[in-house]
């Protein structure tokens, strides 16, 4: 059984995860039989949003706190989680993933990444383990590595592609239900919502990148030296 962390950055799609790519990222990991370890940086959400009006409130939440929402409780703070305690790493999409994970929303390729973040993915990178990415999320990404070449997806929307490519990665046209795979930095990528496009095909994206993940983790384990 592989741990496969999770990086979450709140609930709900216009401030924090998309919930529904979280949930699929979730039960995918359980249905190959591995646990997922999800986390959230223990800060407050840059935004909070009416989801019915679309419209900013004048209210404070905890990314941490929103997310565990989703995960019925059962999460960690980013900042105590340790690469060697994780076979790879997934983000879900949602704004939050470019509010409150980075300020990519604002500041496009000049953007900055929460430093805990940004750790973890670096470490886990590091230590030759893959990492999935889904929705915006490859937007993050791009930033951490800044100029590592590095090819990924957000389906085929032109400005953000725009924006990953200044980040010196190679954006990669995808479509919502295949996956974009960087088999040298063992880096998989897939659209999601950055379509508009029905929850089923969302999912068959997500139950893809989930599956290459851990395709990933076992390969690596097959190549692994054997310890005397």
């Amino acid at each position: 059984m592989a741990k496969i962390g999770v990086v979450l950055s709140g609930c709900g799609f216009l401030d924090g995860s998309e919930i529904h790519e979280s949930v699929f990222t979730l039960l995918h990991i359980a249905e190959l039989g591995h646990e997922a370890v999800c986390m959230a940086p223990n800060i407050d959400q840059t935004q909070v949003i009416n989801y019915l009006t679309k419209e900013e409130m004048k209210e404070k939440r905890n990314v941490l706190t929103e997310a565990a929402r989703i995960t019925r409780g059962k999460i960690k703070d980013i900042k105590t989680v340790r690469a060697d305690d994780l076979d790879a790493l997934i983000f879900p999409g949602g704004f939050g993933a470019a509010k409150n994970l980075s300020t990519f929303a604002a500041k496009g390729a000049g953007c900055e990444v929460n430093p805990d973040v940004s750790a973890l993915a670096k470490a886990i990178h590091a230590q030759g383990k893959p990492i999935g990415v889904i929705c915006i999320s490859p937007a993050v990404l791009a930033k951490i590595f800044e100029g590592s070449h590095l090819q990924l997806t957000i389906g085929n929307e032109a400005s953000v592609a725009k924006q990953i490519e200044l980040l010196g990665q190679q954006h990669v046209v995808c479509d919502v239900t295949d996956v974009c795979l960087d088999s040298k930095h063992k880096i998989v990528s897939t659209p999601a919502y950055m379509y508009d496009k029905p929850i089923h095909q969302v999912a068959a994206g997500v139950a893809k990148l989930v599956k290459s993940v851990a395709e990933f983790i076992e390969k690596s384990k097959q190549t692994m030296p054997v310890k005397p």
